[in-house]
């Protein structure tokens, strides 16, 4: 699991997932979420604005295959 750093203490998931490299840009992001791909602690999640802190970990299941990442 990848886990990546953060400058402040908390980033919103949209953000989160274009910085680890999750999504390759805001409306691709927006689409992962209102697909249900994405999942954060283990629960399914589909606000783009939800905050992230420390120690959270966002899943996404892409074509190619589940991804994770940890905020750092």
């Amino acid at each position: 699991m990848t886990q990546v750093p953060i400058s402040d203490d908390s980033i919103r998931l949209g953000q989160f997932l274009k910085l680890a490299d999750l999504a390759d840009s805001g409306a691709h992001a927006r689409a992962l979420l209102e697909d249900g791909a994405v999942t954060v602690n283990g629960e399914d999640e589909t606000r783009r604005g939800r905050q992230l802190v420390r120690g959270d970990v966002v899943e996404v299941d892409l074509p190619t295959g589940y991804k994770e990442a940890t905020v750092g």
